[in-house]
């Protein structure tokens, strides 16, 4: 594929052609994971089928096949983020979830102590909080949050103070229940003149718009496999060769070692390090075929559709429920993404996503694992629904017309 075509990326969708409840599925929860196009599963299956082996063990050739496209899919992820370092600057998880871990664990539990300072917001995911809270009690560091504005965007009115004694500023790149895209480049700039690093969760971003990570100047990038119409199983962990250097393992046992002696170990060098065990290898397989769709559709394409959808949303939207349907987030496109939180007025978000499921929408309630943020506005949870490079106009249709049997059912 060498140019973007909604309808021709739906066609590639095989779960697309469910139906249920005598409804097509209209599928609006790309934000909670991807639906994987053909390409995807048909480059997992013939892993399974022609060259499944362990890799960097044998040297028979289905095995060396193995090993060879386990490693191609960390030179393909590479790229697609620009990567200075190249593949060895890439460390395959199981999920954004781990690879935070990861950063907590391994870089911050080396080089964090008590008193420093790691800063996150209040728009983060649950996997951007709790390892740190772990960490602070270990080693006694201190966890701050940038607020959030009214108007869903980070507070950086004072964020000079909340930059003191900073080691660590670790922010999303688009939060998963706003939408908000934030300015990492000014983040960056920020954090690097206090001397401080910048690790960007881009489980949201990276599925969604261009990334680069020298262009951005940051020093970490998360994010997952599973949002970027890639498998489950299987997340990555970005960062320069001088740190991951310098990071000690994370989890032991075979495959993250160099030499193993009755007195002690020697870890391997590289990613490798960090990925103790057996890998995710048929779903490093499936995200090599992922990251090779996506750079088809092209990036700029895929940003440029997402956000012509998520607009015509939130315009019909307001029109057609005024007073009883509340966007949490952004009520333009301005820095934003296609995730569109909704409060339906009296509603809980559960009977919502009920209602909208008898039509075939597919939909997220719930938290969204973010009940600080949920807390900062007054919520417990929002219907979340959220676009992809597969989705069309006629989703907003179906979604506008759910959502309205909705609020009249619960009138």
């Amino acid at each position: 594929m060498t140019s973007f075509n909604a309808k021709r990326v739906r066609s590639d969708i095989p779960q697309l052609n469910r139906v249920v409840f005598d409804h097509p599925i209209t599928y609006l929860d790309t934000a909670s994971t991807s639906l994987q196009p053909n390409a995807v599963i048909d480059a997992m299956s013939r892993y399974y089928q022609l060259r499944h082996a362990n890799v960097h063990r044998a040297v028979y050739q289905t095995a060396s096949e193995a090993t060879a496209a386990y490693e191609g899919s960390r030179e393909a992820v590479a790229r697609f983020i620009n990567a200075p370092g190249g593949a060895g600057e890439v460390v395959f998880t199981k999920n954004a979830t781990e690879s935070f871990n990861l950063l907590a664990k391994s870089w911050g539990a080396k080089n964090l102590v008590a008193g420093d300072v790691v800063l996150v917001s209040e728009m983060e995911h649950h996997a951007n909080i709790v390892p740190w809270f772990q960490l602070r009690e270990q080693t006694g560091i201190e966890v701050r949050f940038i607020p959030t504005t009214d108007d869903y965007r980070l507070d950086l009115s004072g964020l000079d103070e909340l930059m003191r004694g900073v080691r660590l500023l670790s922010i999303t790149g688009m939060s998963n229940v706003l939408g908000t895209i934030n300015p990492i480049n000014e983040l960056a700039a920020v954090a690097h003149r206090y001397g401080a690093l910048i690790a960007v969760d881009g489980a949201q971003s990276v599925a969604h718009q261009p990334t680069d990570v020298v262009a951005l100047d940051v020093d970490f990038l998360i994010f997952t496999g599973h949002k970027m119409l890639g498998p489950t199983g299987i997340g990555v962990f970005w960062t320069r060769e001088d740190i991951l250097d310098a990071m000690p393992p994370f989890l032991g046992g075979g495959g993250m070692i160099a030499d193993v002696r009755t007195d002690g170990y020697t870890p391997a060098n590289g990613p490798t390090r960090f990925e103790a065990g057996t890998p995710p290898i048929a779903e490093a397989v499936g995200l090599h075929a992922a990251v090779l769709y996506l750079e088809g559709l092209g990036m700029t394409n895929v940003v440029r559709h997402e956000r012509a959808l998520a607009g015509d949303a939130l315009t019909r939207l307001a029109l057609d429920f005024e007073g009883r349907v509340r966007v949490i987030g952004p009520s333009d496109m301005t820095d934003r993404g296609g995730v569109i939180s909704l409060d339906v007025e009296g509603v809980h978000p559960h009977d919502v996503a009920q209602v909208l499921d008898q039509f075939g929408v597919c939909v997220r309630p719930g938290h969204h694992c973010a009940k600080p943020l949920m807390r900062r506005f007054g919520l417990a949870a929002t219907v979340r629904a959220s676009y992809g490079p597969y989705s069309l106009t006629k989703d907003t249709d179906v979604l506008i017309e759910a959502l309205g049997h909705a609020v009249k059912m619960f009138g």
